[in-house]
Order: structure tokens, then C-alpha cells, then sequence
């Protein structure tokens, strides 16, 4: 007795948890710590007859075969260098010994490194490219994958079941990956633009671009490198005029493609800031035009309000041109308002879009420094019958065979009122980045169209977007020098018959 009672009190000093005493509610029992553990599940396989068990035991067996045997075709197509490449060189040491191994080692490297003297490009696209691209999805996208679409909050959970986006196909071309992904259902594409920077770090990429193939399916261009970082020289002036005006070189595009510029049926706006390279888009335009100017097909029409600072470096490109943003200017562009009229009224039940066949040449209106005669012109009579003629061009113009590029610097509504008209948008490297929305369209920045980040040493770089085409492309127009721009003045100009000057003799006067 004495043992219990000194046991009892040592617990009680000793804070001890036993309970001596049972919770009691209204007579009722409480449970002072109730089981709240899932229930137990058990295994479906228990509950199969012992016969039917040996059969689904068969079936699982053959069905994990299937599975790995599909991954690993998987495994192979998307990394056929990786994996055939060893499995081939393990095959041969084992059959024929190390040596015949070395020999033709050093047999497949001469033949890479001739195949890559003889024809680099396409050495790049079939072999190098090809290692690139099984390198960085091993190394780089698969791994990192999984954390980084639960950390950028692109995945779903419902029911306990996490739905992530399937990485696809990869693709490296050196300057860009592209990654090809299938979202998550009732995901929109513009989950994935607000964290297009944050996928850009995550992935080691100065930027990152978002495409819609078609629903569900994305692609995603994660840059590395710029490849127009070097200027792109003009080609050499040629005396066909064959010139196609849907499609005008102008310069290239980043993925080594021309850059083409529609001008019949279309009107093209150019905006950018000083020393954005307005200038190089312009006179590329007018290069590629040159000889069916010459021809007489194309006839070119000009308006510098700056005193001809542009324009005049090369005057025998127009027809007419004009130096200054008053009553001249206005007239003139008044003149080919009037024009537009009086060739639609002719074509009226004849033809509904400007052929060669008619006779007529192809007009093109160019002003430079468009806000000088619709926004800063101090006469207000001025500017809004410059700013009623230059729309009434734009918007009725493309049928007769009219077509305006306009150069700005600044791209608000303020200035220009009716950018609408415009169907090919230029932006050159731009001060805001609400400005790149103003020339583009809404959202396009979200995209990845950064023409606000344009370096200063890139002139002539510049994203171009067309009606009709949800996607910009990111361009850089040819490099006209003075040197260039002398060479097309001489193209360009008329043939003159020079007499030869006569003998100190007096003898002979000869003519040409």
C-alpha cells in the first residue's frame, strides 16, 4: 500500500499522462482523443478469386512490358544521337575489339569535319542542330520542367490529381530553342504570356516569345542570341522590272527568311525614334522599286518636311517631291487625293484592284516626318486638309493603285488619329513600351514584340505585324549607305549626250 501511494504521488509530480479519471458529458461517454486516421483501403487484387488472380497478375506484366518498351522507342526518337550513337560504339567494341573502334572514330569525325567545309548549313541543320537540341532537352528542359510549371502557377489540381503541360517537341537552331507544349484544358495562352520572363530566367534565355500553333498547343521561342545584330548589305541593283509589289524586299527576318513588304492592296506606317532607322526602311523600299521606276511602272511621289534632309539625297528616285510642310505639300497631297477619285471612277465595272495592265503606273506617296503636316502644323487650315487628303488616299487607295508610307516618330492618337488605315505596321525601336500596343496592337508586347528594347546599335531593326496575322516578326531592313544611295541616283537619272569638247588646235569639232 505504501508503494502505490508513493508510485501515485511521483507521478503527479513528474507530470505523468495517465489519466485516472474518465470524461464524463450528461452521462455520456467522451472520448478525450478520438481516432481521426483514414480509413484503411484494400488492395483490389485481395478481392479477386485466387484463379482470376494468376490472369490479372499476366495482364499488369503485360501491360508494364508495353509501357516501357513504348517509352523507350520514345527515348530513342527524341534522342536518336544520344542513344543510338553509344549503343552502336558498345556493339562494336564488343564484336570487333577497341581498336577497329578508334579507327572509325577518327573515320566519322574526318568525314564530319569535310561535311562541314564543303556545305556548313547544312552540316548545322542536320548534325550540329541536331546534338544541340538532344542536349538541351536532356540537360535543361526535361529536369527543370516539372519545378518550374508549379512554381510560374501553370499547373491544375482537381480531385487531389495535379494536370501539368506536356513538354512536346524541342528544337534548337542556335540562336532560339523551340519548345513545344500542350496546356492544360481551360488554360489560356495568356497564362503563359504574364510569365514569360520568369520561364526566360528560369531556362537560361535572354527572352522568351509565346506562339498559338493551333488550340492547345503552344510554342515557346526562348532566345539566346540576336542573329540581325549585324547590318545586312543591299543587293545589287538589277535592270529587270519584274517587281513584284505583294512582296518587296525589303531586308531580312530573323530566321533567315527575306523580309517582304506588300504594297499593293496595303498601306505601311514606319514609326520610330531618331536614329531608329526610318531612313533604312525608306530608301530600302525605294531600292528594291528602282527599276520599275526606271521602267515606268512605278511612279514615286515625296513629301520632306524637313527641308529635304532625306528626300533630297536622292531626288531623281520621284517624280515629284516636295521640301516643306506648307501650302506646296498640301496641294500635292491634295493632287493625289483628287487622282485616287478620278482612277477609281475609271475602273468603275472594269477591274476592282490595280493591275499592270492598265496603263497606269503604280503610285507610291511617301512623307517623312508625317506629324509635320497632320499634328505640328501651325496653320490649322493646313493641317486638317492635309490630314482629309492623306486619309481620303489611305483608305481609298488601295484599290486604284495608291499606296502611302508614312514615317513618324511619334505614335499616339494624337498624332496620328487614323493608324487603323495603315494595314502594315512598322515599329522601330521605341522610347515606351505602351508604344509598341500603339503601332502593333493590344497584347502584342505581351507576345514578346519588345521593340522598346531595341538597342541603339541596331538601327533598322524593327517588329512587323500585317492585318491578318496574329504573330509579329521580328526584321532588320538593308543598310543603304551614301555610297549606295549615290549608286542608285546614277541608276536612276536620265541619260544624257555630252559633245566632245574641241582640240587645243581649233581642229575638229566631234559630236556625240
Amino acid at each position: 500500500m505504501h508503494v502505490k501511494s508513493e508510485r501515485m504521488r511521483n507521478e503527479t509530480e513528474f507530470g505523468s499522462p495517465v489519466v485516472r479519471r474518465c470524461p464524463m458529458n450528461g452521462g455520456k461517454w467522451v472520448d478525450p482523443a478520438p481516432f481521426e486516421g483514414a480509413r484503411p483501403r484494400v488492395p483490389w487484387w485481395v478481392l479477386v478469386p485466387g484463379r482470376l488472380r494468376w490472369l490479372a497478375a499476366f495482364l499488369a506484366l503485360v501491360w508494364l512490358v508495353l509501357v516501357a518498351v513504348v517509352r523507350l522507342v520514345f527515348v530513342v526518337a527524341r534522342y536518336p544521337v544520344v542513344t543510338v550513337v553509344p549503343a552502336l560504339a558498345a556493339w562494336c567494341s564488343s564484336r570487333f575489339g577497341l581498336w577497329p573502334l578508334l579507327l572509325a572514330c577518327l573515320a566519322v569525325t574526318a568525314a564530319l569535319v569535310m561535311w562541314s567545309g564543303l556545305h556548313r548549313e547544312s552540316f548545322l541543320r542536320h548534325a550540329w542542330l541536331r546534338l544541340v537540341t538532344e542536349l538541351r532537352r536532356a540537360t535543361v528542359y526535361v529536369p527543370r520542367w516539372r519545378t518550374t510549371m508549379r512554381l510560374a502557377e501553370l499547373t491544375k489540381v482537381s480531385r487531389g490529381r495535379e494536370y501539368r503541360p506536356r513538354l512536346r517537341r524541342v528544337r534548337s537552331e542556335g540562336w532560339r530553342d523551340r519548345v513545344r507544349v500542350r496546356m492544360v484544358p481551360a488554360q489560356s495562352p495568356e497564362s503563359w504570356e504574364l510569365r514569360r520572363e520568369g520561364l526566360a530566367h528560369s531556362f537560361g534565355a535572354k527572352s522568351c516569345r509565346v506562339r498559338v500553333l493551333k488550340p492547345r498547343l503552344l510554342e515557346l521561342d526562348f532566345v539566346h542570341s540576336d542573329p540581325l545584330a549585324r547590318p545586312v548589305a543591299v543587293p545589287p541593283l538589277v535592270d529587270s522590272a519584274e517587281v513584284d509589289l505583294k512582296r518587296v524586299v525589303v531586308g531580312r527576318l530573323e530566321t533567315g527568311k527575306p523580309w517582304r513588304v506588300r504594297l499593293l492592296g496595303s498601306q505601311v506606317l514606319v514609326v520610330g525614334v531618331p536614329g531608329a532607322g526610318k531612313g533604312s526602311v525608306l530608301w530600302s523600299l525605294v531600292w528594291q522599286l528602282a527599276p520599275a521606276v526606271r521602267a515606268g511602272l512605278v511612279r514615286l511621289v515625296g513629301i520632306d518636311p524637313k527641308g529635304g534632309m532625306e528626300l533630297g539625297q536622292c531626288p531623281d528616285a520621284f517624280d515629284r517631291v516636295v521640301y516643306d510642310n506648307g501650302p506646296e505639300a498640301v496641294a500635292l497631297l491634295e493632287e493625289i487625293a483628287a487622282e485616287v477619285k478620278a482612277r477609281a471612277s475609271r475602273y468603275r465595272g472594269v477591274r476592282r484592284l490595280w493591275a499592270r495592265s492598265s496603263g497606269e503606273p503604280f503610285t507610291v506617296l511617301v512623307v517623312d516626318e508625317l506629324a509635320d503636316l497632320i499634328a505640328y502644323q501651325p496653320d490649322k487650315g493646313l493641317r486638317e486638309r492635309a490630314a482629309r487628303a492623306i486619309q481620303t488616299v489611305t483608305s481609298q487607295g488601295r484599290a486604284p493603285g495608291y499606296a502611302v508610307v508614312g514615317l513618324v516618330q511619334d505614335p499616339r492618337k494624337e498624332v496620328v488619329g487614323f493608324r487603323h488605315l495603315f494595314s502594315t505596321r512598322v515599329a522601330l525601336r521605341l522610347d515606351e513600351p505602351g508604344q509598341v500596343d500603339m503601332v502593333l496592337g493590344d497584347g502584342v508586347r505581351q507576345r514578346g514584340a519588345a521593340a522598346h528594347e531595341i538597342g541603339e546599335g541596331t538601327p533598322g531593326v524593327a517588329w512587323v505585324k500585317q492585318d491578318g496575322q496574329r504573330e509579329p516578326e521580328r526584321a532588320r531592313a538593308f543598310h543603304v549607305t551614301d555610297a549606295d544611295l549615290v549608286e542608285l541616283g546614277v541608276f536612276l537619272a536620265d541619260a544624257t549626250v555630252h559633245d566632245f569638247p574641241t582640240r587645243p588646235d581649233g581642229a575638229g569639232e566631234v559630236a556625240a
